[in-house]
Parts: structure tokens; sequence; C-alpha cells
């Protein structure tokens, strides 16, 4: 699996994996960590989709998804951009990290570890974090 640099993203695609989930999922975390910046245009469908070997509508599903997500908008004929609201970008960043948290929370109540362990575990793993760097 290499490394592929479409305009200003970048893609590690797995051929073993959703196509569609790939792509979305790679999308949503250049924009929640601010890799790219707001307001910038994306690729076109076609450009991503030749780029990456996929089929148009496997881009053109990840593209409707985002946009839904409210990450990126269409301006008529002009093509789709990341959003320009910072706002949107952080509500986003926040349900996703709520979303994470959910399922590490699960993840470890299915072991029967209690929240004093769990932070325990992470103190010791995680001595010097601050948050945010990983």
């Amino acid at each position: 699996m290499e490394e592929q640099k479409i305009g200003s993203l970048r893609f590690k695609i797995d051929f073993s994996q959703p196509l569609y989930e790939q792509i979305l999922d790679q999308v949503r975390s250049v924009i929640a960590k601010g890799e790219i910046e707001l307001g910038t245009k994306m690729p076109s469908v076609r450009e991503l989709a030749l780029e990456l070997r996929v089929n148009p509508n496997t881009v053109m599903r990840a593209y409707q998804e985002l946009e839904r997500d409210g990450l990126t908008e269409k301006r008529r004929g002009q093509g789709t951009y990341v959003t320009s609201s910072a706002e949107r970008v952080q509500l986003f960043r926040s349900e996703l990290a709520s979303r994470y948290m959910d399922s590490f929370m699960e993840q470890m109540a299915s072991l029967g570890i209690p929240l004093a362990e769990i932070q325990d575990y992470l103190n010791k793993k995680y001595p010097n974090e601050s948050g945010g760097t990983r």
C-alpha cells in the first residue's frame, strides 16, 4: 500500500478494504486535523477516481457523504471545496472524538475495566502526553 498525493491530499488505499470508506475516512481526518486549509478546492470526482484507480461512483459517494457531514460544499460550476466554517469542522471533530471515546469505553467495559483503572493505564502508557500530539 503506497501513499499517493493528489493535490493537497494524500491517500493510502488498501484494495482489500472498502474503498469508499477509506476515501471518506482519510478526507475526514485531514479536514478534522486541519491539514488542509478551509475553503481549499477538492480534486474533481473524475480526477480523484483516475488517480486512485477507482470507479468515479466510489469517489462520488464519498464526496456526497462529506457534503452531508458539512465538511465540504459544492459550488455550482466550480467544483467541491472544503467548508470555510471553522465552527463546522470543530463540531465534526468533537463528534468524531466522542464516537472514538464511546467505542474505546465500550471495549474497556467488555473487559470489565473500571474508569479509575483505565485512567491508570493511560497515565502509565502516556505519562508525558498533554493531548493531541499522537
